[in-house]
């Protein structure tokens, strides 16, 4: 018999002060309540118990084992509570991965929203252009991008839309270097590369009128691995360069870079929420990635619509 259920057979004999009362409250037979203190004070090597025909009394270490089992048996009752808990009421820290362009244009605006909702989860995000792996690292939802469908494996991952990265420049250079017209026009153009772990670092592959064309070009004069300072460098009129469209789509606005052949798009990019298991699923992951189906598909849409409206070069 398991140690705490026998503890909890002793709590319930020295509470009743009977072997009989005891069992019918625990709704076991009186006999294996008996054999399940027999079996403590073995294993203990002490008596906890004086029987008598009339009466049961706890003896000095059975009144001190009693004070013991009944706070030990408490503090578990309270950890069973609260894990099963866990699946009805989110609480407690959510730890979530993203790339950072992505985490910071689409991750970051739900957990605003989520923890409007559920303010007892605390969350951290880790932005890196590292893909870890999510259950040695003690991440509870992971975003990630990919080229191709995810393979099938132990985790459970959910699509949430395409990301597309688009080639841009600032007025300035293209007024200085000329307009390039088709995607073969790129190899005589400075390209600065964004580098990440899902895209090649020496090659461009476009998606335009005449199908899927790649464009291969010498090792770039500038690669940088965070979007924002690639913005920067091509803000400055460096070259030519591949954005995230939620990136790019902000310069746009602001008149500081143009779309350059709008035809064409970069190598599409699908992400996906990936958590861990679907079973006995932790409440704070499932309504976090309910606010991740809700939201992320819908800013993914709209910023794929504006790209049609993307400020561009006749």
């Amino acid at each position: 018999m398991d140690k705490l259920d026998m503890m909890r057979i002793f709590v319930r004999i020295a509470e009743e002060g009977s072997f009989t009362g005891a069992a019918s409250r625990l709704d076991i037979q009186t006999a294996n309540a008996s054999r399940a203190i027999s079996q403590l004070e073995s294993q203990l090597r002490t008596r906890l118990l004086h029987r008598s025909t009339r009466r049961l009394a706890l003896t000095e270490a059975g009144q001190r084992y009693l004070d013991r089992c009944k706070r030990i048996l408490e503090c578990v009752d309270e950890a069973e509570a609260e894990a099963a808990n866990a699946r009805v009421d989110p609480s407690g820290r959510l730890r979530v991965h993203a790339s950072p362009s992505f985490g910071q244009a689409y991750v970051v605006p739900t957990l605003v929203r989520y923890r409007e909702s559920y303010p007892a989860v605390s969350i951290e995000l880790t932005l890196s252009h590292h893909t870890p792996d999510i259950i040695e690292a003690g991440y509870d939802v992971m975003l990630q991008l990919s080229t191709t469908e995810l393979p099938d494996s132990r985790l459970v991952s959910h699509r949430l839309g395409d990301v597309h990265n688009v080639l841009c420049a600032a007025p300035a250079y293209l007024n200085t270097h000329g307009v390039p017209r088709t995607a073969q026009d790129l190899e005589a153009h400075t390209c600065l590369q964004f580098v990440t772990t899902f895209l090649p670092r020496d090659r461009w592959h476009l998606h335009g009128p005449n199908g899927r064309e790649t464009v291969a070009f010498p090792k770039a004069p500038v690669e940088i691995n965070l979007p924002d300072a690639l913005s920067v460098a091509l803000r400055e009129g460096i070259g030519i360069g591949a954005l995230p469209m939620s990136t790019a789509l902000a310069m746009f606005d602001r008149g500081e870079l143009v779309r350059v052949l709008h035809e064409y798009r970069l190598q599409r990019l699908t992400a996906y929420a990936v958590h861990a298991s679907r079973k006995y699923l932790d409440a704070k992951i499932k309504t976090f990635m309910d606010y991740l189906r809700e939201t992320v598909p819908k800013a993914l849409a709209a910023d794929a619509q504006a790209l049609c409206r993307a400020a561009r070069l006749p």
